[in-house]
């Protein structure tokens, strides 16, 4: 059937189950936008295109599916690059749509002055995305996007581009199919399989390290079996929190930057890597040592050797790998001893908490008494999102959002603006005042599309991670102390409502329970300053040592 290229477009994206898109309208892509009309694909309209970008890589965190970002051409695209850039070191599963100038316009090797030429669009994209094309005739925009799609799904999934001239989205086509790749299945060898099961059979202190591949494999509940079976402790990177819950009686506390913690990976004899590649973040710059054995279950080979060597790989979805790796091991004793030593743990950890930092200790302790069944928590760059991503006992897998892939500042309020309209249910952002000021301008998308947002703000005055740094170097505050606004008089200029407290005391919690059971967005401003936490790189007990 002859079609428009976007009406194909649109086609391709109710058939991928696509929800939910995130945009900017600009003068090369409104086709997209008449398409979508009456699609059923809610296009929520955003104020900047990197907002677009971080609220697709909420949405697709917090659901596992696929999250798209629409926007226009050059300087549209352009914006989306920090964004996109913090999904693929996430693996994030984003679709990034956007236009490029028309195909009749276009003269190969020359920038002609054409409104919002780039002399290579998709080159911009190539060094942050897993793919990055140009659809080359009408025809095949379906193709092409379903392909892309398909790819960025794929483990290790994360984010792809399709640039689509816009001259082609009015034409009428007939729909052109591509003949898909066939996915080559890794096969997992049954020597490596029997040589990880006997390190596992033989070791007295087995570690689980389960990263961010073992939460997108749906390997939580294998894994706390397995750990039961080996009564080994599970520690979980910033990519996979809440794999396991809390109060499992192998779930070791976060994070592994605490001393206590750390010291189980450092008496281990045998460590078991489950989707993860031991990243600079997590390790403290690879200054924790080289396990004796180390076992590693990947899709992929040279991900997981990257870092650490492993004495065996097992190539495969964690999923299929964890449950073909548990047949014929025998359960060891000790889960109950190793229980109580996980509870004394997680006592310790938070003692420490309350004698290094007791305004992050009520903080945290009110995150966990307020915050309702379900509810996702998004963590921006800075101090108190430090605090809540590696201290916030999270109770279910997708629970938290935090940008340590990349580091991206101005993450938290639109990546929740993305998770709530992917859950309809109150998602909480904990975000600082200056990462907040990169897109206040999306306060008019959380009044007019209604997303059930806190946006808890907490005002230092600038940006206290640095001025940390700075007085721990002893240097003289330069660039880090901000003229902020009345983020209260900035939230109801908007229509939404909002409150300001001093510090994480009583008014803070009876305000955040308030605003947690609201049904609207709102934003509560708290002045505090608090100490960085130990999963800051200042502060790594490892490189002071």
């Amino acid at each position: 059937m002859r079609k428009t290229g976007a009406r194909h477009l649109v086609d391709v994206l109710t058939e991928l189950g696509v929800e939910v898109a995130f945009g900017l309208p600009g003068v090369h892509n409104l086709p997209i936008w008449e398409a979508l009309s009456g699609s059923g694909i809610r296009l929520v309209g955003v104020r900047h295109e990197q907002t677009a970008g971080y609220a697709a890589d909420g949405y697709a965190r917090a659901t596992g599916k696929l999250g798209v970002a629409i926007v226009t051409t050059g300087p549209g695209a352009a914006n989306t690059l920090a964004a996109i850039g913090e999904a693929m070191a996430s693996a994030s599963p984003v679709l990034v749509l956007a236009t490029d100038i028309p195909s009749t316009l276009r003269k190969r090797g020359v920038v002609r002055g054409v409104l919002h030429e780039t002399s290579d669009q998709a080159a911009l994209f190539a060094p942050v995305t897993k793919s990055a094309v140009t659809v080359d005739t009408p025809e095949s925009i379906a193709a092409e996007v379903l392909r892309a799609a398909r790819f960025a799904q794929r483990p290790q999934s994360g984010p792809v581009y399709v640039g689509i001239p816009t001259d082609f989205l009015g034409q009428e086509t007939e729909r052109r199919t591509r003949h898909e790749l066939v996915e080559q299945v890794p096969t997992l060898g049954l020597d490596e399989l029997a040589y990880a099961q006997t390190l596992l059979s033989t070791a007295s202190k087995p570690v689980i390290w389960a990263g961010g591949g073992a939460l997108r494999a749906d390997a939580g509940s294998l894994i706390g079996d397995l750990a039961e079976t080996l009564a080994a402790p599970v520690i979980t990177t910033f990519g996979a929190r809440g794999l396991i819950p809390p109060d499992h009686p192998c779930a070791a506390p976060n994070p592994v930057h605490a001393p206590e913690v750390g010291a189980l990976w450092d008496e281990a004899d045998v460590v078991l890597g489950i989707g993860s590649d031991f990243d600079g973040l997590m390790t403290q710059n690879w200054l924790m040592p080289q396990p004796p054995k180390l076992i590693a279950i990947n899709v992929d080979a040279k991900d997981a050797a990257k870092n650490y060597p492993p004495d065996v790989t097992l190539i495969g979805d964690a999923r299929e790998v964890v449950s073909r790796l548990m047949t014929g091991l025998t359960p060891r004793p000790g889960l109950a001893d190793l229980a109580l030593r996980m509870r004394r743990l997680g006592h310790q950890v938070r003692r420490g908490i309350r004698a290094d930092e007791p305004h992050a200790a009520d903080f945290l302790g009110t995150l966990e008494e307020t915050l309702p069944e379900g509810t996702v928590l998004v963590a921006d760059m800075c101090v108190a999102g430090y605090w809540a991503g590696g201290y916030h006992r999270v109770r279910a897998p997708r629970r938290l959002a935090y940008p340590m892939g990349w580091g991206t500042l101005g993450f938290g309020f639109p990546a929740s603006l993305g998770t709530a309209a992917a859950t309809g249910s109150r998602v909480v952002c904990v975000s600082g005042d200056g990462g907040f000021l990169y897109a206040c301008g999306e306060l008019a998308t959380a009044a007019q599309e209604r997303l059930p947002v806190t946006v808890i703000i907490v005002d230092d005055g600038g940006y206290g991670m640095l001025r940390y740094d700075q007085d721990r170097e002893g240097l003289p505050q330069r660039g880090v102390n901000l003229h902020t606004p009345d983020f209260v008089g900035l939230a109801k200029s908007f229509g939404i409502h909002a409150d300001r407290v001093d510090g994480f005391g009583r008014a803070f919690r009876r305000l955040l329970t308030e605003f947690v059971a609201s049904d609207e967005p709102n934003v509560l401003v708290v002045h505090a300053a608090l100490k960085p936490p130990r999963n800051t790189s200042p502060r790594w007990y490892r490189a002071n040592r």
